[in-house]
């Protein structure tokens, strides 16, 4: 049995809720009040600053040593192995020589350790970056980290909230295609140049099937032994990750299998094999940076330092929602949640600042190791993935991975040189897996929402073709088109009373509905602004059935029409109503000196009676016939309204309410309604009294000035 409840109370409109409730009245600081406290300086928040810069001490306060310490040692030298080889692979993606990657696998996560926001994110190398880097040049790494930083102090980090899942699916999509192609000449030994810019893609394929006839047939075979073993024992590691204390190191494993074949047959002399080559043992000098090319490079830096910041978010609000701990408002360090139950969520004040900090401690991560000739790093997902899933609870781990790279740069980076290119460029295109599945996506989009489908495909078609930096500038175009889109054509209903209820749904959904003759229920499901108000009126005309505006003017015409025939003595006044005493043709007033006049409310003085509209009209005057009475608008979705918006409401409101049509407004939140009242949208005909707190009050209301006759009453079951 279905539980029930009973509600008794009074009939509220929003004017009588007001009189029967006090508020509290809300002091509402001023913009001189924030900026004052914004620049006030006290010891709290000066504490508060220090623990938002550093995070690492908010949670090396709570660290648990002896439940965190191993897991975090397993995690961070699991992690460091694979950083090793991913800081080599995506050098040779990059164009770069080997160590520079394994700059990048120690240099920022040292820095990352300190500044950093998140304990699980590994910060290293994104294949969407590198790319990004080859389709411009190493002369944007300082504009694009200095990006960063800005963007972080600027506090202008909620820029990426405008790239949906949708936009970075499609784009990581298209970045792992660019990534495949740019390994194919790894996988097949050819000597192919670094090519960017639009098309480059197809250039790049045609440069590469041009030579096919000159593959190495030791680095195909390579390759495709590599791929098979490492795909099939990922599959493994995947399928029973819950029975396996860590993941197999199956890359680091067909590593040294493959230095150690590549040194034994010295693939390099005898089969012309392409191999990683001399690493030099220790770190370089730093240096500065070229000032003179910020001004050259912002542009092409920006996009860099937003993908990179929006991969590192997301991937931070994943873990930190799993491992349930949110970011503190006060000093934006993790923090365990200390509620029961529940996922944690993150207000918006708190993303916002963790935003910024995130900006920033990438920033200054990336601009610390581009000092020492690391490229830029964002958040590796795949060895994130590892960190995590190996058991790390915090950037100890990282930490850790960080020297065990430190030991193979210093130590037995040596051991490293046979390495074939080829093996790393397998490696790369294996972990492409995850990336490329992606498209999956596509068929589900287009049944469940095809604005979001289309928003997929543009953007991984124009990634693909334009390249990464021209294609996330136009996806994001087509990503903001959409949500102009919908807003501008929202899904505008009718509603109905489902029967034996005080709800109400759209009436072409439910089958058993109640509609009282006479009564009509619209509901506009979003904001209404300058680009939607037209919309909105029109749908608000098919809603009713009658055009107010059309309907008003013919009744003033017909007016005019009357009086001058009872001015010459055409129409007499009777028992029964004007009756015409002429038999003569009858002409509609067609007096154009005032046309203005026929917009305004109908004016029944001189007249010795008032006109029944909807009844038979003498001297066959022919006027739209109005079958509506009240019309209830739902503005529980209607989150703003703009001045365009408000003055194109009111004419609407004012010609429904000339043609005698009582206008309701029920839901509609206190901030408009003050709006409303501060911009003097009330007056004599639109007036305040027309809003009601929910739908069920207004059509009570309704029905009780317009009692509904039984024989008229509008019951539907549908069949």
């Amino acid at each position: 049995m279905m539980k029930q409840y009973v509600v008794t109370r009074p009939l509220y409109s929003e004017d009588a809720f007001t009189d029967a409730h006090e508020k509290i009245h809300r002091h509402h600081k001023t913009v001189r009040h924030h900026v004052k406290q914004y620049f006030t300086c006290d010891l709290k928040r000066t504490k508060n600053a220090a623990l938002s810069l550093l995070p690492f001490i908010g949670w090396m306060r709570i660290y648990q040593l002896k439940e965190w310490l191993l897991s975090d040692i397993v995690s961070g030298v699991s992690t460091g192995l694979v950083a090793v080889l991913q800081g080599l692979a995506y050098s040779l993606l990059a164009s770069l020589p080997p160590w520079y990657g394994l700059f990048t696998a120690f240099f920022p996560v040292i820095v990352y350790f300190f500044l950093g926001t998140s304990r699980h994110i590994s910060v290293g190398k994104y294949c969407a970056c590198v790319l990004l880097i080859i389709f411009a040049s190493m002369a944007y790494l300082f504009p694009l980290l200095l990006s960063q930083l800005a963007m972080g102090l600027l506090q202008v980090g909620f820029i990426v909230m405008y790239l949906s899942d949708t936009l970075v699916s499609g784009f990581t999509t298209a970045a792992a295609v660019h990534i495949l192609v740019s390994q194919l000449k790894f996988v097949l030994g050819l000597v192919v140049p670094g090519l960017s810019g639009p098309l480059s893609i197809v250039y790049t394929l045609e440069k590469i099937f041009v030579q096919i006839e000159k593959t190495n047939m030791c680095d195909l075979v390579t390759s495709i032994l590599i791929m098979v073993v490492v795909f099939i024992v990922k599959e493994i590691n995947d399928r029973y990750k819950a029975k396996l204390p860590v993941p197999i190191p199956i890359e680091v494993i067909m590593t040294v299998i493959a230095c150690g074949v590549s040194y034994a047959f010295n693939f390099r002399v005898n089969y012309k094999v392409d191999v990683v080559g001399r690493i030099p043992v220790g770190y370089e000098s730093p240096i500065a940076p070229n000032i003179q090319i910020f001004g050259q490079t912002a542009a092409e830096a920006f996009p860099m330092a937003i993908v990179g910041f929006a991969v590192a978010f997301s991937v931070a609000k994943v873990y930190s929602v799993k491992h349930d701990y949110i970011i503190d408002g006060n000093q934006v360090s993790p923090k365990t949640r200390t509620l029961g139950g529940g996922v944690g969520r993150q207000g918006g004040t708190e993303k916002c600042v963790y935003c910024c900090l995130t900006c920033i401690s990438f920033g200054a991560s990336n601009i610390i190791g581009a000092a020492f000739k690391s490229f830029a790093a964002s958040t590796a997902l795949s060895r994130s993935a590892v960190q995590e899933s190996t058991g790390g609870k915090t950037q100890i781990a990282g930490l850790l991975s960080a020297l065990i790279v430190m030991v193979v740069t210093l130590a037995i980076g040596f051991l490293l040189e046979p390495l074939p290119k080829s093996v790393l460029g397998a490696v790369v295109i294996v972990n492409l897996k995850g990336m490329l599945m992606q498209i999956r996506e596509v068929p589900y989009l287009w049944r469940r929402d095809r604005p979001d489908c289309v928003v997929w495909l543009v953007t991984c078609l124009a990634s693909i073709l334009l390249g990464l930096d021209l294609g996330l500038a136009v996806g994001l175009g087509i990503e903001l088109l959409t949500v102009v889109f919908r807003a501008q054509f929202p899904r505008c209903s009718v509603l109905a009373n489902i029967t034996g209820t005080d709800i109400y749904k759209d009436r072409k959904d439910y089958m058993s509905i109640y509609e009282p003759e006479g009564v009509k229920i619209f509901r506009i499901p979003s904001p209404i602004f300058f680009a939607n108000i037209d919309f909105f009126r029109g749908k608000l005309v098919e809603a009713v059935g009658f055009n107010p505006l059309r309907v008003l003017r013919k009744r003033n015409k017909a007016l005019r029409t009357i009086r001058k025939l009872l001015k010459k003595g055409k129409l007499q006044m009777t028992s029964k109503g004007l009756l015409l005493t002429s038999s003569g043709p009858i002409e509609e007033s067609e007096d154009e000196s005032n046309m203005e006049d026929l917009d305004q409310p109908t004016d029944f003085k001189e007249l010795p009676v008032q006109v029944n509209w909807n009844s038979e009209l003498p001297a066959n005057i022919q006027v739209p016939r109005v079958d509506v009475h009240s019309l209830i608008l739902d503005f529980s979705a209607v989150s703003f309204l703009d001045i365009s918006a408000l003055k194109g409401l009111k004419a609407a409101l004012k010609e429904l309410i000339r043609v005698e049509v009582e206008v309701y407004i029920v839901a509609c939140d206190a901030y408009i309604k003050k709006k409303l009242h501060s911009c003097k949208f009330f007056d004599d005909e639109v007036k305040s009294s027309m809003f009601f707190l929910t739908l069920h009050d207004a059509m009570l209301h309704v029905l009780e000035k317009h009692p509904v006759n039984s024989e008229n009453t509008k019951v539907c079951k549908k069949v």
